[in-house]
């Protein structure tokens, strides 16, 4: 049995030409979606997986119908492949599981995987950077305000526990503890 499964980004994208061409293919039932690619819950692909029996093959328009990358691709592919079924894109003929070369198809989208990963390990890391050299503080916010901190190093110099400062502060010991650390730090 093929499986169809169409989907359109935004509410006022229209499905119709996937679904003549799902038809045309022989699809029944075909899976509508009106969501994003980008998020990782789409009801309508997980009823469309869930549906697959061994033999039956998953039929997309195109690649970018389904996944929102090749890493997504990978893993929807994997679910396909777990349910003993294969995968179809009507306009990639080479992305087909249900043929020979099967394997191949598979080796050649891990690879696009690793190297998309690789590039955008690069593009975060050129962000970052730019990012710093623009005086962006990375990282989270500081639980204590640089006034608490002075506050706090002078109670701890009076002789005030760390647990009874860190419920005055309503942060954990553990705060206390770095704040005391670094003061210890800064001194060396």
């Amino acid at each position: 049995m093929f499986y169809g499964y169409a989907r359109v980004s935004t509410a006022g994208q229209d499905l119709g030409g996937q679904v003549e061409r799902l038809k045309a293919a022989g699809c029944d039932p075909i899976f509508l979606e009106k969501v994003s690619g980008a998020k990782s819950d789409r009801p309508e692909l997980r009823r469309a997986l869930k549906a697959l029996t061994p033999g039956d093959a998953l039929v997309v328009v195109a690649v970018d119908r389904l996944a929102r990358d090749t890493r997504d691709l990978l893993n929807i592919l994997h679910e396909v492949k777990e349910a003993k079924a294969g995968f179809r894109s009507l306009n990639e003929p080479i992305v087909d599981t249900t043929s020979e070369l099967a394997d191949v198809v598979l080796a050649v989208l891990g690879i696009a995987a690793k190297w998309e990963r690789a590039r955008m390990i690069e593009r975060t890391a050129a962000g970052r950077a730019q990012a710093v050299a623009r005086g962006v503080k990375l990282g989270r916010k500081p639980k204590l305000t640089p006034l608490q901190q002075r506050e706090i190093k002078a109670r701890l110099a009076q002789g005030e526990g760390q647990r009874e400062l860190a419920r005055s502060y309503n942060v954990g010991v553990a705060t206390i503890a770095r704040l005391i650390t670094s003061e210890k730090s800064e001194e060396e």
